[in-house]
């Protein structure tokens, strides 16, 4: 029976699959254009084989359509024989919660991992263009967030994966202070050397800044969408999910820019 990670090539995906495999672990990874969300016929036989699974959605739970395709797929685990199922989720967004109850609903040995913003996103991301060019443009007024390492959601996902006493857990993970992006500008300056400014933007503005890069106008004005909600304030204190999962102290941001960063 192998470990399947849906998404092995995103942030998250790609560390758990170095993670299971490093261990000597059988693993499968699937992503586009073999799985396609938006294509059930992809799908199948994703399960054949399968003890344990991580999902991530893409783009995002919060997009219209996601908690139908997690319905649909949680279904498909379960006639399957998957026996453990851990879903990437997002913290402080509303539609997310309905895919998560379906996955703790489900029967299997389900672990939501929700997760705040990614420290990667500035250095693999959507962001890592701003901070090359010196400026993070971003419509997040002025907003602390804890953001997370993706190694320490990595180490999650494979705990709950492979060891037992995490089944219907739901791990909030944060790191372990609140940065403003100002903040973080500051902080990746420092480790790199470079000057890094944080620039505000409007939601109208951002929307603009999204489709001159050439995403479509409708998934920029989700993305946007889902950046101001999460971003209201609903998100400004810390969690103690990596310390309950893992027993140990989240990775601090400053940490993660000299390894990022640093030239």
């Amino acid at each position: 029976m192998t470990n399947l990670v849906i998404g092995a090539n995103g942030k998250t995906g790609r560390r758990v699959m170095d993670r299971l495999t490093a261990r000597g672990l059988d693993a499968r990874g699937v992503s586009r254009p073999r799985f396609d969300w938006t294509q059930p016929s992809t799908w199948d036989g994703v399960f054949d084989g399968v003890r344990a699974a991580y999902v991530t959605y893409q783009p995002d739970l919060a997009f219209p359509g996601a908690a139908e395709a997690i319905r649909e797929l949680t279904g498909l685990a379960v006639r399957s024989g998957v026996r453990r199922l851990v879903l990437l989720s997002g913290r402080g967004e509303d539609e997310a919660a309905v895919s998560e109850r379906t996955v703790l609903e489900s029967g299997l040995e389900a672990t939501i991992v929700r997760c705040s913003f990614f420290n990667q996103n500035f250095s693999e991301g959507a962001f890592a263009g701003m901070v090359e060019g010196g400026v993070l443009a971003l419509p997040a007024g002025e907003r602390a967030e804890p953001f997370v390492d993706a190694e320490d959601i990595a180490d999650v996902v494979t705990a709950a994966l492979t060891e037992d006493g995490h089944a219907g857990q739901v791990y909030e993970l944060t790191g372990p202070r609140l940065l403003t992006l100002d903040q973080v500008a500051s902080e990746i300056s420092a480790a790199s050397g470079r000057p890094v400014r944080y620039l505000p933007l409007g939601a109208a503005e951002y929307v603009d800044l999204l489709t001159g890069y050439g995403l479509p106008r409708e998934e920029a004005e989700a993305l946007t969408d889902l950046f101001t909600q999460v971003l209201d304030g609903r998100n400004e204190s810390l969690t103690d999910g990596v310390r309950r999962a893992l027993g140990r102290e989240p990775r601090d941001f400053a940490d993660y820019a000299k390894t990022a960063f640093t030239r």
